[in-house]
This record gives structure tokens, C-alpha cells and sequence, in this order.
């Protein structure tokens, strides 16, 4: 594998720089000396951000974006191994990168690398840790795969030993990560497209977590079906965390950080007492709601508690925490209707939001979803109906195909039809405006609406609001 030297800064080039994380980090070796360039489909606010840092950016991935004067090229998952661009580097010999390689390359610069993982939940205990970190005078440097208010982008240039970052499981991308302390929140089936069943993501996560040095440290979600199964050859330091409220708990398992005497506020904010190996530590209030973000709050706290940040600040911090965009993010309001974002786009992450949204004050809540790749809504399908019959109404899109080509075997007005066999008042449009106009003429005031999904759900919301 190439070695990049970050004492040596050279030409470097993205192939798909517009992502949410390619973008941070083009951003990232920028800003420490290297001559970036990158290439994405279309224009958008990251690649327009880009530009103006100086980045050279271009629309379309063509042969010619591939100059003689480029050192590596780093690449992801989804650029297909016929792009214009890949084979072009590939017939040149230019060395290659995939964007995970690239991380782990960045890791082994830190002495305190973080990789939080699971199915659901990374950007927001990213996020939450970061701002841990942040107002704890850490100065992580920081990759998330979100907009942090806190950081004013994805990404952070910190002046420290600590690395705080994400890591995904999909194409097994986290493997290549060099972590000293890392996280899983949750185990669920997903990303079927690479993964053969849930054994085989368990089996992803158990070769994840063994990467860790024996003077490691796990923060594992105790919560997890067999956890010990992911746990039982590791050399390092493994600390459980969960929820024992009896009102909540699933078993009456004790866990090392633990959540207990659950309450929350008219907005569904949560508040907890904090346990460690079963000594109280103190009353923690949230200002972001729903019993899942209390999970994702445990192990970003245990961190910070590892690392010496004082409870006072974390408690100050936690309160004053702003979710990252696309995590129930309000909107706006129009006609008296609020209008929120969030990115779940799986079962267990939809029933999740939509579980906490109904405790929060509205008339009729409304939830318009994109699905997101054919293989998930396909493998999916009951879980997705169940998960969003918990909206009053639902209006859905088409699915959003990501890397996927349309297979011809289920489409949304699949899902419509398992939502009417459940008794849900559900609607499909195939087009963005025939959505936006459904909504003005139903929805009334003191309804809440919440678009949703992984794709460009988004841009029906800021249509209303006219942003």
C-alpha cells in the first residue's frame, strides 16, 4: 500500500471530493500544506466551499481531470471500478487510496485515536464526544459525517494528540482504521448489498474491535444481543455501557456506565442519573430528545470521563449541545406546521426518531420518506412499514438508488401497499413537487412534519420553508 509522507505535502485528488467525508478531509490535507484537487457529478454547497478554500474542483469525472503532476489518488466505495477517472489513474499508475486507507494513514499520526462505530448513531456520539472534547480545552482534531455547529463544518484541525472520527462498517471500510479507543453502539442488519447475513456483520465488528492495542480501550453497548461474543478474545480494556431503568432495560444486566431514573421534558429532551460500575456519579440533562440519544450519550461521556474532561463541563457541554444537521433538525415553520429533517433511512433508526417524535408536541405527525437503495427497502420491507406506522400519515417518494442500479423488483408502491395492510394512511408521489403541493393543501397548523431518509428527502422541507 502507498505510504502518504504528511511531512512531504504533494498533489492529491479525490475522485467523488463532494461526500460528506472526502470533503472533510481534502479539506483537512489543504490545510496542512498538500495541492488538493477533486472531481464530483454536480455542484453543491460542500463543493462550492471547497472551491472557495482554493480547491480545485471539477463537474464530471472525465480521463483529463487526471493531470500528470498528481502524486495518489484516493477514492471510495461508490466510484465504480469503470470511472472514467479510476481507469484513467489506473492505465497512468498513479498510486491509489481508498478514503478508509486514507483515515488509517491519519490515525497513527495521533496517540489518541477514536473510532466511534455501529449501525446507528455515529454522527451524533461523534458529534457529542467532539464537543466533549472541544469545551473540555482537548482540541481534538475531528472527522464527522455530519455539519457540526460547534465546528462550522465536518471536520476540525486540532493541535493534540486526540483523533476523533467515524467508522463505518460498510465494505468492511473501519478494518483499515488504526484505533486506540473505539465504540460500537449497535449491531443491526444492514448494508445486505456487501454483508451476507448479521453474522457476518458481527463477524466485521468482532475483527474491528480486535484491532484495538492491548493498552486499548472498547465502549461497547452492553445492550447488544450476546456482546460477549465480540468481546471474549480482545486483549484490551473493555467497558460496557446500557440502560438500567426498569421502565426501559431489557434484562437486568449491570453495566460499567449506565443510565438510570430516565425522565423526560415536554420536548422530549432526556435527563438521567449516570452510574459507574454501579456508584452515582450525577444527574445528566440532554438537549436532544428521545431515549436513543440517552444510549449515545453513555459512551461519548465515558470517554470524556477517560480522558480527564470534569463533570462540570460535561454537563454544561451536554446541555448546550446542538444535534449535527440531518439529526431531527428543525427547520422552520410554515402555516404553523414545524418542519424537521433527520437521516434515519433504517428500520431500527426510523422507529427511533419516530418513537421520540410522537411524545413531542404536534397535532398530527406527518412523516414524508425517501427510501434509501433498492437491495435495503427490498430486505427491509415489513420492518419499514412497521417502523414508519408510527407516523400518523406517511407520504413517500421514490427510492433514492445511491450505488445501486434499479433490479425491477420493488419500488415504493411496494411499501405502500404493506403500509395500507397495516391500516396506515399512506400516499406516493413520483416527483418532489407533486409532494410539496399534497403538503401545502393537508397539512395544518400545529402538525408536525418530518422528512426523512438518507437521500435528498431534505430539499422537500427547504422548498416549503423557501430556504
Amino acid at each position: 500500500m502507498y505510504k502518504i509522507d504528511f511531512n512531504k505535502p504533494c498533489r492529491i485528488h479525490f475522485i467523488g471530493i463532494g461526500g460528506i467525508s472526502m470533503s472533510g478531509f481534502a479539506e483537512y490535507l489543504h490545510n496542512i500544506g498538500f495541492q488538493v484537487s477533486g472531481s464530483d457529478s454536480t455542484k453543491s454547497k460542500i463543493t462550492e466551499h471547497l472551491t472557495e478554500l482554493g480547491i480545485e474542483v471539477h463537474y464530471g469525472q472525465r480521463r483529463a481531470n487526471i493531470t500528470p503532476d498528481i502524486k495518489v489518488v484516493i477514492y471510495t466505495a461508490a466510484i465504480s471500478k469503470d470511472n472514467e477517472e479510476f481507469l484513467e489513474v489506473q492505465d497512468r499508475g498513479i498510486p491509489m487510496l481508498n478514503r478508509s486507507e486514507l483515515i488509517g494513514q491519519l490515525m497513527l499520526n495521533f496517540n489518541d485515536s477514536i473510532a466511534i462505530s455501529g449501525t446507528h448513531g455515529k454522527t451524533t456520539t461523534t458529534s457529542m464526544l467532539s464537543q466533549l472534547f472541544i469545551d473540555g480545552c482537548l482540541d481534538p482534531t475531528i472527522s464527522v459525517g455530519g455539519i457540526l455547529e460547534a465546528i462550522g463544518g465536518n471536520i476540525r484541525m486540532g493541535k493534540s494528540e486526540h483523533f476523533i472520527v467515524e467508522a463505518c462498517e460498510y465494505t468492511n471500510t473501519f478494518l483499515d482504521f488504526y484505533p486506540k479507543r473505539s465504540v460500537i453502539l449497535n449491531i443491526d442488519e444492514d448494508h445486505l448489498d456487501f454483508f451476507k447475513d448479521i453474522k457476518d456483520i458481527r463477524h466485521s465488528f468482532h475483527e474491528f474491535a480486535k484491532l484495538l492495542p492491548k493498552n486499548g480501550q472498547l465502549f461497547i453497548n452492553g445492550e447488544i444481543d450476546n456482546y460477549e461474543e465480540i468481546t471474549k478474545d480482545l486483549d484490551c480494556e473493555v467497558f460496557t455501557y446500557g440502560i438500567t431503568d426498569p421502565a426501559f432495560r431489557k434484562t437486568d444486566i449491570a453495566y460499567d456506565y449506565s443510565a438510570d431514573n430516565i425522565d423526560f421534558d415536554d420536548m422530549r429532551d432526556g435527563s438521567f442519573d449516570l452510574y459507574f460500575k454501579g456508584q452515582y456519579i450525577d444527574r445528566i440533562k440532554l438537549n436532544v430528545l428521545g431515549i436513543h440519544n440517552i444510549s449515545n450519550a453513555l459512551p461519548a461521556i465515558a470517554i470524556a470521563m477517560q480522558a480527564g474532561v470534569p463533570m462540570t463541563t460535561i454537563k454544561r457541554s451536554l446541555l448546550s449541545f446542538k444535534n449535527s444537521k440531518r439529526r431531527f433538525e428543525y427547520k422552520g415553520s410554515i402555516g404553523g406546521v414545524k418542519i424537521v429533517d433527520d437521516y434515519a433511512h433504517h428500520p431500527t433508526a426510523i422507529t427511533a426518531t419516530l418513537s421520540a417524535a410522537r411524545a413531542y408536541p404536534h397535532n398530527t405527525l406527518w412523516c414524508v420518506f425517501q427510501p434509501h437503495t433498492y437491495s435495503r427497502t427490498k430486505k427491509h420491507l415489513k420492518e419499514f412499514a412497521k417502523s414508519l406506522a408510527l407516523a400518523d400519515k406517511i407520504v413517500l417518494s421514490d427510492i433514492y438508488p445511491s450505488r445501486e442500479k434499479d433490479p425491477g423488483d420493488i419500488s415504493s408502491r411496494d411499501l405502500v401497499r404493506e403500509l395500507e395492510l397495516l391500516g396506515k394512511e399512506v400516499y406516493y408521489f413520483p416527483s418532489f413537487d407533486e409532494i410539496e403541493n399534497f403538503l401545502l393543501q393537508n397539512c395544518i397548523n400545529d402538525d408536525l412534519l418530518i422528512t426523512m431518509g438518507a437521500g435528498d428527502i431534505v430539499s422537500v422541507g427547504e422548498s416549503l420553508l423557501g430556504l
